[in-house]
């Protein structure tokens, strides 16, 4: 529209994408797209921001003051994400030289491999038991993503250092990251170490979520509102299983006029015209400048790998239509699901949303995606194998999985169904059999645990008089109560 000529339009739009499921994102969502004509960078920035303060002053009654300008680089650098949140500090700190330069480090390959060794202190942590804060390693592997991380509590300082890498290091040694972090008494100063170079952003990525998921737990994320505008996108990012560059944002993005002649000699240190709006370290808009010129269109298609002949072939009628004179132009697209969860005081997009899905991407109110009928199947010229395995291999695999679970088994078919029995928290010596049997009441079929979990099962269990299951072990079953060995029910099950 814009190319063709229009001198401005918004339209609400909605939009399917294959992403990460996560509280913010739903495979269907509601978009604001607002393009404007013979504008820059500031023109976009003005008014949008603008109009976002006067929706929170008329809906919510919050006056934000200016928003800030962040570049990207320094978003990264200080926060390990593009989308930080403002309302706490907790900022980030680059360890990577003190670390390589200390003797312990030739016994600590975590440390010593890695081109980049970041670091959060955060408050309060440092005063939890050891067992709480060796659960939190679980979490940071989990939920953010990291390879392992290595926490220093910071109590009594300049005292002794406990530590999860105390066997490597000495306690001065130690004392030393606490102070680069300017970590206080009652901090838990938490360490990530990854890759450098092309992959530096993601190991401080890990570092950022860590920082996010450690906000909300202390109850820094639950009030307030701080407006952010994070500007200076690069251009490109590296792709590692590709081993070649791609576009940050898309491939239509305008270039800072002072990098174009970087775009061939240091390509990852070319800037866009991109931007992106922060409120509360949720990205609730982003846009860009975009390319109107031919030329520079074919540069960036080149950087990114396409051959003259490929990018006629994909984009040959925008290339046409450069042709002709397009105004420069730009804008920008609001989420509306998350800027309402924003507004709403909630932490999901699914709230806002008639029909959202669960973390698998189904919709559970009306059972979709459902399997096609074969009449379906033979409209679109679409055939299925499904692979069945019979009582031999499926009880073979279970034996090679370290655990013994009741194999159910419909009759007369061979598909054998993985049914996971998991007892609450009972004694064993429990002095009614049957009473006992029946207690197995939470049910894990096949992993799902929106099919049986968390029901009970009195019939089933009640046939199964006699038998039970210490424990049972399956891939994905996410509340069992321990893993390991368990005798088998041996039940027949409808």
């Amino acid at each position: 529209l814009m190319v063709s000529g229009m001198d401005r339009y918004f339209q609400i739009v909605k939009c399917f994408r294959d992403e990460e499921l996560r509280a913010d994102r739903q495979p269907e969502f509601t978009q604001i797209d607002c393009e404007m004509s013979f504008v820059e960078q500031e023109d976009v920035l003005n008014t949008f921001e603008a109009m976002t303060r006067r929706i929170f002053k008329e809906v919510v009654g919050h006056e934000f003051p200016t928003f800030q300008r962040m570049k990207y680089a320094d978003a990264v650098r200080d926060y390990g994400l593009d989308k930080p949140d403002l309302r706490y500090d907790m900022k980030l700190t680059d360890l990577t030289e003190l670390i390589h330069g200390q003797a312990g480090t030739a016994g600590m390959p975590l440390f010593k491999d890695a081109g980049l060794i970041t670091a959060i202190a955060v408050p309060e942590l440092g005063k939890w038991g050891n067992k709480k804060i060796k659960a939190l390693e679980k979490r940071a592997r989990t939920e953010a993503g990291a390879e392992a991380m290595v926490w220093l509590k910071c109590d009594k300082l300049p005292g002794k250092i406990d530590c999860s890498a105390k066997k490597n290091y000495t306690n001065d040694e130690m004392l030393a990251w606490a102070t680069a972090c300017k970590a206080k008494d009652g901090d838990l100063v938490c360490i990530f170490a990854g890759p450098g170079g092309h992959m530096s952003d993601h190991t401080r990525e890990v570092t950022g979520k860590w920082r996010h998921i450690m906000g909300t737990e202390l109850g820094y994320r639950s009030k307030g509102f701080v407006g952010l505008w994070v500007v200076d996108f690069p251009l490109l990012e590296f792709d590692p299983d590709e081993g070649r560059y791609i576009a940050k944002h898309h491939p239509f993005t305008s270039v800072k006029a002072e990098d174009e002649e970087k775009m061939k000699s240091a390509p990852g240190d070319v800037r866009a015209n991109a931007y992106d709006l922060v409120i509360n370290g949720v990205e609730v808009g982003g846009g860009s400048i975009r390319i109107c010129d031919r030329a520079m269109q074919m540069k960036t298609f080149e950087l990114l790998g396409f051959s003259p002949e490929e990018a006629l072939a994909q984009f040959g009628f925008l290339l046409g239509a450069f042709e002709f004179g397009p105004p420069p132009h730009g804008g920008m697209a609001f989420g509306l699901d998350r800027l309402c969860t924003i507004l709403g005081g909630e932490t999901s997009i699914r709230n806002y949303i008639a029909f959202p899905k669960n973390n698998q991407g189904r919709d559970v109110m009306i059972a979709s995606p459902s399997p096609l009928t074969p009449a379906q199947l033979e409209e679109l010229s679409i055939d299925t194998i499904q692979k069945v395995k019979d009582d031999a291999a499926a009880e073979e695999k279970a034996a090679a999985e370290g655990g013994a679970s009741a194999w159910a088994r419909r009759s007369g078919s061979a598909q054998v169904v993985p049914l996971v029995l998991v007892p609450l928290e009972l004694p064993l010596d429990w002095p009614d059999q049957a009473q006992r049997d029946a207690q197995f009441a939470r049910v894990q079929r096949g992993g799902a645990r929106d099919v049986l979990a968390r029901k009970e099962v009195w019939q089933y269990f009640l046939s199964a008089r006699g038998t039970y299951c210490d424990v049972a072990n399956c891939d994905g079953a996410q509340d069992l109560v321990g893993r390991g060995q368990a005798r088998s029910a041996g039940v027949d099950y409808e």
